[in-house]
């Protein structure tokens, strides 16, 4: 497994990571011995970042998780947390609010300190009550050793840019971007620049797509327009008939971005993290990587939106949920 920092946050996280939202049920039934034993098997294969939320099974996964760390020294992993989303429309971005998800997260998580807390999903909020309030109660929380490092997620580009444009440096540590840079939207890649300049660690999750790059396909609730999904499957299915996984390439083009410190996948099985981590520990192959994104590329950098509209990036692709004014 390889290493690199977070920003400067000092932390050395491994290239790939394990996103526990699987842990909740995000993509099916889990059964809990199931998923702890995956957080064991991914542990002893060299990945030592878990990121998890309290909205991910509305706390199941924080607690699967906890049962799964318990015993587990704290040394072996650093552990990312979120406050801010708590249900499907259900957003709470006050301070007293954030404060009091820390602690109960500690408490479902089984730990004494969160090395990263992050605002989840901030464009579903005001990114000024963002600004003004939340970052600093979480600093607060860092203050007295609660947390060690503070970040914010989301999907839209423009959130990052906003946000950290408008506050003071150190107080947005790390970003946790999604379902933006992987083999057909590479759209994280505009903002790289700028985060390494300003020593912000980048994270970005679903590599595949939340299912859009993969032989099994999207899960129901994917907001994916209907091209984005036909042009996955057949590039899907293309590398099936070429003989190899979708997965593994998806992960591989994922993690060889060196301004990208980590790549988060989750699975609930520990047969599927074993794979992922083998895909991992594999070189890309070049002729395999034209061919998919040439199947891909009508499709490249499509979107769809996400959080309030003045919080969405310029859509890309699609028709916009948001009626003209």
């Amino acid at each position: 497994m390889q290493y690199r920092p977070l920003g400067r946050t000092g932390l050395s996280v491994s290239v790939l990571s394990f996103g526990a939202s699987s842990l909740g049920g995000a993509f099916r039934d889990v059964n809990e011995a199931e998923g702890i034993r995956t957080v064991h098997e991914t542990l002893d294969h060299g990945v030592n970042f878990i990121d998890v939320s309290p909205f991910y099974g509305l706390t199941k996964a924080e607690t699967v998780l906890g049962k799964a760390l318990h015993g587990v020294a704290r040394e072996r992993y650093y552990l990312a947390t979120k406050v801010g989303r708590y249900g499907n429309a259900s957003f709470d971005f006050s301070a007293d609010r954030v404060t009091r998800s820390v602690d109960e997260s500690l408490q479902r998580l089984g730990v004494d300190y969160l090395d990263l807390i992050q605002t989840h999903d901030i464009e579903f909020g005001d990114l000024q009550q963002v600004i003004d309030e939340t970052l600093p109660a979480l600093h607060q929380l860092k203050q007295i050793g609660k947390v060690r490092h503070v970040g914010i997620t989301g999907l839209p580009m423009k959130v990052f840019t906003s946000v950290i444009g408008k506050t003071l440096p150190g107080m947005v540590e790390s970003i946790l971007s999604y379902c933006r840079y992987e083999l057909n939207d590479t759209s994280l890649e505009a903002i790289l620049p700028a985060m390494k300049e300003r020593g912000i660690g980048v994270i970005s999750a679903a590599p595949t797509g939340m299912g859009l790059l993969t032989e099994r396909g999207t899960p129901d609730w994917h907001p994916a327009p209907a091209k984005v999904r036909a042009l996955c499957r057949q590039a899907a299915e293309h590398c099936r008939k070429r003989g190899f996984d979708i997965v593994e390439l998806a992960i591989q083009f994922s993690i060889a971005h060196p301004d990208i410190a980590t790549t988060m996948i989750g699975s609930a099985s520990p047969e599927n993290m074993r794979r992922n981590i083998e895909y991992a520990s594999r070189p890309l192959d070049p002729e395999k990587l034209r061919e998919v994104q040439a199947i891909l590329a009508p499709i490249h950098d499509h979107n769809w939106p996400s959080g309030r509209p003045e919080n969405c990036d310029p859509l890309v692709g699609g028709e916009s949920l948001f009626p003209s004014s």
